[in-house]
């Protein structure tokens, strides 16, 4: 197997696998790659963090099937376009060299031309016509219940990064219930009271600033269950199945965003992404955006929330007493760059949108 090239622009080099590797090699070589690079295990390394995204976009990219077919034919734009195209993707009809087109076919007017191979080129303009002619969003982070944006569940068996589990989906024998209590009869449930200050059960997460167990820091699970008495979370560790009760300080949640006010690099703003990492040294979330197929280090001002994601607020310095509570984002107020936050049954505040962190 070759060694990984984080200096190559290859995604396969990049990860130090083969052309023809399967998913389980990119699995491990990914999983090997991320638990050495992750800004959690290394704090103020700037070179660490470039590493990740690279390792992170390279994974993204060769776990997902289709994109990994566009990418091995066209490169990183063939990538690219089939996140934008969705299940119109194409399924191996394209000559074998490039691709070409025209006014005909369903596809836009004008023509394109994709150069085979990593460094093939679209022009700006081919590629602006091409892609508004599709609509497609999926997300090799995984998407949200119901196929959508709206709330901050998802199933990991659309996530290849959570799909790591092994199946998809919990562990055998973990469908919700402890110790091996059945679910479907003997003792009744009791209803659950609705809670804005935790985080839903099935959110995918990373394990973060652990002293009892740091070698676990940097490491990906999904919320089980929440323990109001005791305040934390019990999360299933992807790799070994394990149940870990860590405290809300201990987590980051790999939700789904949108980018916003992006002066150095506008043609983002409004794109969709996921949060895969958070640097605590500069306090910038690594963002993985969907339609670019990149991973970018946003600060939180830039990045916005989905209504339902439950966060932290930070920073108050008028109500100071609030910080380190949570809530659920209720509503993202454009004008005033501001959440309206649900902290309880009766208790809506309205913060800027860096008072909030996941």
């Amino acid at each position: 197997m070759p060694s990984p090239n984080l200096n190559s622009e290859d995604y396969y080099q990049i990860l130090g696998v083969a052309r023809n590797a399967d998913d389980a090699e990119l699995k491990k070589a990914y999983r090997k790659l991320a638990v050495k690079w992750h800004p959690d295990k290394n704090p103020d390394n700037e070179e660490a963090t470039k590493n990740f995204q690279k390792i992170s976009e390279a994974y993204a990219t060769l776990s997902d099937k289709k994109k990994r077919d566009m990418y091995d034919r066209y490169g990183k734009e063939g990538a690219n376009m089939a996140d934008q195209m969705g299940d119109n993707a194409p399924g191996g009809h394209f000559p074998g060299g490039g691709f070409h087109g025209g006014g005909g076919g369903g596809f836009p007017g004008g023509s394109f031309h994709f150069s085979g191979g990593p460094g093939g080129h679209m022009s700006q303009e081919d590629a602006q016509a091409f892609f508004t002619s599709f609509f497609g969003h999926d997300d090799p982070f995984g998407g949200f219940g119901g196929g959508g944006f709206g709330g901050p569940r998802r199933s990991v068996r659309q996530d290849p990064f959570a799909s790591m589990f092994g199946g998809g989906g919990m562990p055998a024998g973990m469908h919700g219930g402890f110790g091996g209590m059945p679910m479907g009869g003997g003792m009744p449930q009791r209803p659950r009271v609705k809670r804005y200050d935790a985080i839903p059960n099935g959110t995918i997460v990373s394990l973060r600033d652990l002293v009892s167990k740091p070698e676990r820091n940097g490491d990906r699970g999904e919320i089980q269950d929440f323990d109001p008495a005791t305040g934390r979370y019990t999360v299933i560790l992807e790799d070994t199945d394990e149940a870990l009760r860590v405290k809300p300080s201990n987590l980051l949640q790999h939700v789904h965003v949108k980018l916003n006010g992006i002066e150095s690099q506008p043609e983002l703003n409004g794109a969709r992404g996921t949060v895969i990492a958070w640097n605590s040294h500069n306090e910038r979330y690594n963002i993985y955006v969907m339609d670019k197929s990149r991973v970018v280090s946003l600060k939180p001002t830039n990045v916005i929330l989905d209504n339902g994601t439950v966060g932290m607020i930070v920073g108050l310095v008028s109500k100071p007493h609030l910080n380190g509570k949570y809530g659920t984002i209720k509503s993202w107020v454009r004008d005033a760059n501001r959440y309206e936050v649900q902290v309880s049954a009766d208790q809506i505040l309205r913060l800027k949108v860096e008072n909030i962190r996941v």
